[in-house]
This record gives C-alpha cells, sequence and structure tokens, in this order.
C-alpha cells in the first residue's frame, strides 16, 4: 500500500527533476512517465494495493491512462427462453480478452480524443476490441457478446473508467494512485500512459507491471495449476479425512 508521505515526497521530487530531463541533446521529450513499484505481490491475506503512476509534460494537454491486464479467452453462452424455462443455446468462443482494464483521465476521453483515435487504441470500454472464432457471426450479434462481456467485467470490478482521478501541478506535472483490489488477475499488465494534445496523441509510455503469487499461496497455486488430477485427488482425499475426523469427534461428544 502507498501510504508513507517518504514515497510521496520522494516521488514527487523524482517528477520534478524530470522536467530537466525533458530536454535531452536538444531534443524535446514530451512525456516522461514511471511507477513507484514494478510488482504486486499478492500473498496470503492480500487485500488490495495501491501503485503510485507519477510522470511529467513538455506542457499543457490532457494525460489518459490505461491498465491492461494480460489477455485470456472466454467461452461465451447465449441463453434462449423455451417455455417457462431458460437454455444455453448458441456457444461462442472469444479470444484477446483483457483481463482486467480501467482508463483514468481527469474528464471523459470522448470529449478531446477523435472516435478514429479511441478506436485505434482501444481507450474506453466502447473501443475495446475482441477477436471471435467464429467467422459466421454477425457484426450485430458481436456487439451484444462484447457488451455482456463488459457488463460482466464491470460488475466484477475488473473494468472500469474513472475520470478526475488525475492530481496536476503546474500543467506539467501529474500523478495518481492505481488501485488493485483483492481479486485483481495475476500476470503481466501494460500500463499505458497517453500525452493528448490538439486532438492528437503526442506521444506515449508504456510501461510493465507484474502482478504475482508469492509465498505458500503461490506454490500450492502453481501445483493445482500444473498437475490438477494429482490436486484434486489431494483435496478429496483431505476432505474426506475431515469427514472422518468431525464424526469421530462428534461420537465422542
Amino acid at each position: 500500500m502507498i501510504k508513507s508521505p517518504i514515497i510521496i515526497f520522494t516521488t514527487t521530487f523524482i517528477m520534478f527533476l524530470s522536467i530537466n530531463t525533458n530536454n535531452l541533446n536538444g531534443q524535446t521529450i514530451p512525456l516522461v512517465a514511471d511507477l513507484s513499484e514494478h510488482l504486486v505481490a499478492i500473498s496470503t491475506g492480500f487485500e488490495g494495493s495501491k501503485v503510485l503512476l507519477f510522470g511529467s509534460t513538455d506542457g499543457t494537454g490532457d494525460v489518459v491512462i490505461v491498465i491492461r491486464g494480460p489477455t485470456e479467452t472466454k467461452k461465451v453462452l447465449s441463453k434462449k427462453k423455451i417455455g417457462p424455462i431458460w437454455i444455453n443455446t448458441n456457444e461462442v468462443i472469444v479470444e484477446d480478452i483483457p483481463s482486467f482494464y480501467r482508463v483514468v483521465s481527469i474528464r471523459s476521453p470522448k470529449d478531446f480524443i477523435p472516435e478514429q483515435i479511441l478506436k485505434r487504441y482501444q481507450i474506453g470500454l466502447d473501443n475495446l476490441q475482441f477477436k471471435f472464432k467464429n467467422n459466421k457471426i454477425t457484426e450485430e450479434n458481436k456487439k451484444e457478446y462484447e457488451d455482456a462481456i463488459v457488463r460482466l467485467k464491470m460488475k466484477m470490478g475488473k473494468y472500469q473508467e474513472d475520470k478526475g482521478n488525475i492530481s496536476l501541478l503546474a500543467n506539467k506535472l501529474f500523478r495518481t494512485e492505481l488501485l488493485f483490489e483483492s481479486n485483481v488477475p495475476t500476470g503481466t499488465y501494460l500500463v499505458e500512459v497517453y500525452l493528448i494534445r490538439n486532438n492528437e496523441v503526442i506521444s506515449a509510455e508504456i510501461i510493465p507491471l507484474s502482478v504475482s503469487k508469492i509465498g505458500l499461496g503461490a506454490e500450492i497455486y502453481d501445483f493445482a495449476k500444473k498437475v490438477s488430477a494429482a490436486y484434486g485427488l489431494f483435496a478429496i482425499m483431505i476432505a474426506i479425512m475431515a469427514g472422518l475426523f468431525a464424526e469421530a469427534a462428534f461420537r465422542r461428544i
């Protein structure tokens, strides 16, 4: 968790220093950005974490931050009501779904970024592009599946558009805290920072961030993933032993 005033002071001081590095060898660097840490470690009792993102620009402009988690493939089912019951009908395999997606900006990107640029960089939930294995699916049906995936991810707290959560100083320095809750997926994240000026992307930074399990929880997770059959058998044995132990304890009572 980022709570220490020393850390905040240090990163703010680094931002001031970065102004002097915005001009190297006579070449102006429009955007400089970095994270206070590049690893979110998930251990036993993990309740979430905050990572400080800070940076500077060479002048005025809007800063937009996009955080993308590792992509995943999902099987999506549509339901149809037949009589009094609902049944699963069509099954679609959808790829390139970000497991985590968040946009952070001072104002809505739609207000200052042209639609073609929003779609090109996939900025905003309306502009996410998924890949469908079924080539025969219509564009209308694709939109329905995409909307359903986004709604589900938003309900789980893994997709979000956050406006007004960036602090600015003198129109050059900026900082924001990126929140990762306890259910955050593991893997390599990409933190994309865009500088928008006059409806164009002037500069961009892409910063990797690793979210990883550590300790005993990580070992159990790896074991369950690599040797799933043995892990399942072991879990059943533990459950049986626990049941027998509980039955013996109740008999004594």
